[in-house]
């Protein structure tokens, strides 16, 4: 196959730029287009709740390349200026500034946008998202003591900004849905240490659905709650997940099913791969189509994205099989896991305890590892990875046969 000769990248963030990145690296010489709706140049999105929300990093800290790395890429680098609309015939992407962008491939890295509250589906003074550098600018602005916050959304982005505003004097509450705020993400005895820090450092967690944003003297005041009470505040962080940011594909022809329905290699059709928060892929250990918002799956399935599209129909193309990684830093507690640490029927320190903060844990489910999850113990997390990824028996093969021995 010859190899395109136009390469456009839709979404300017991590999973982009390694996108780009790889595809040069793999030799690929041709025009390679990238374009991103945010006027910044590619930078990381984790310090957004924490280093960046509480100053400790100034914005351009957060740049993933140095302007002379971007150069090196010889890239046609179209930044503030969002992707509207894919002609699959004309091979061709429509900007809104009116220009198009034409391409032989195209990559679709163009991540999420945040859910709104009720309310506050318009830009309201008070009501906050964060998942872009101006977002988390303009809630860092609110944040000064004695400030109420009321954050809504009992996910991991939640309970970082809330760590973060309260360590910066703010009076924090924390608005949950489920009975166990972090429990499908990290399990429940890790979600049961966090949530005891949170009301340690002075959280008030209020479990309940909020209804909608509050509006006085136009701007947010809190929310209404589905039970017809009122939390009031000075501002709302609105944490309620993210929904894929693809409609400009709608229409196209480009396969949708709660983001970009890629195969296993993570090809969505001829000439078009997605990578990172957008793309949907049947996951090979279970046979279930998932999507994952997660910083390192955004690189590691950008990587592949890039291989997979220089390799060609009759290349040898990999399929993506990963073990999902995350981590979150709250309270001075950098807790990592990998797999699936929720939803276990059974959780097995093998090192430390949780009482000391220092740990790292199998999560089984009917008797098979999940999950691990851990503070503080890389060593015994990286050997349970391997559990995990294998999706092996409990205890380890090597432990049943000494205790055998024995």
């Amino acid at each position: 196959m010859t190899a395109p000769r136009e390469v456009a990248v839709v979404g300017a963030g991590a999973a982009g730029l390694h996108a780009a990145e790889a595809l040069r690296r793999a030799g690929y010489d041709g025009r390679l287009t990238l374009v991103g709706a945010e006027p910044e140049p590619p930078y990381d999105r984790p310090p957004l709740s924490k280093q960046l929300l509480d100053g400790r990093l100034a914005p351009q800290k957060l740049a993933l390349r140095e302007p002379a790395a971007l150069e090196g890429l010889r890239l046609d680098l179209r930044l503030g200026v969002a992707a509207e609309r894919l002609d699959r015939g004309a091979r061709t992407v429509h900007l809104a500034d009116g220009r198009r962008v034409r391409c032989d491939a195209l990559v679709v890295a163009t991540g999420v946008r945040p859910r709104r509250l009720p309310g506050a589906e318009a830009p309201l003074p008070g009501a906050h998202v964060l998942r872009t550098l101006a977002d988390a600018l303009a809630l860092r602005e609110e944040l000064r003591p004695g400030v109420r916050l009321l954050v809504v959304g009992g996910g991991l982005l939640g309970a970082e900004a809330a760590a973060t505003a309260v360590g910066l004097g703010a009076e924090v509450t924390w608005l949950v849905a489920a009975a166990a705020p972090l429990a499908a993400v990290l399990g429940a005895e890790t979600a049961a240490l966090l949530t005891g820090l949170h009301r340690e450092h002075g959280v008030r967690i209020h479990r309940g659905a909020a209804a909608a944003v509050l509006r006085r003297h136009g701007r947010a005041a809190g929310v209404r709650l589905a039970d017809g009470g009122e939390l009031a505040a000075d501002a709302v962080l609105m944490a309620i997940g993210s929904v894929p940011a693809t409609e400009w594909l709608a229409g196209s022809g480009v396969p949708l099913a709660d983001g970009v329905a890629c195969d296993a290699h993570c090809a969505a059709g001829p000439g078009v791969w997605a990578a990172g928060d957008a793309a949907s892929w049947p996951d090979p250990r279970t046979g279930r189509r998932r999507r994952m918002e997660q910083r390192t799956n955004a690189t590691d399935q950008a990587l592949l994205a890039a291989r997979n599209l220089l390799a060609g129909p009759d290349g040898a193309r990999q399929a993506y099989a990963p073990v999902p990684y995350l981590w979150t830093d709250q309270y001075g507690l950098r807790v990592q896991a990998f797999g699936s640490p929720g939803g276990a029927d059974r959780f097995e320190v093998v090192d430390g305890s949780l009482a000391e903060h220092r740990f790292a844990a199998a999560c089984l489910r009917e008797g098979r590892v999940t999950g691990a999850v851990g503070i503080a113990a890389a060593r015994a997390l990286r050997a349970l990875r391997a559990q995990v990824a294998a999706h092996g028996p409990w205890p380890p093969a090597a432990e049943r046969e000494a205790a055998a021995v024995g």
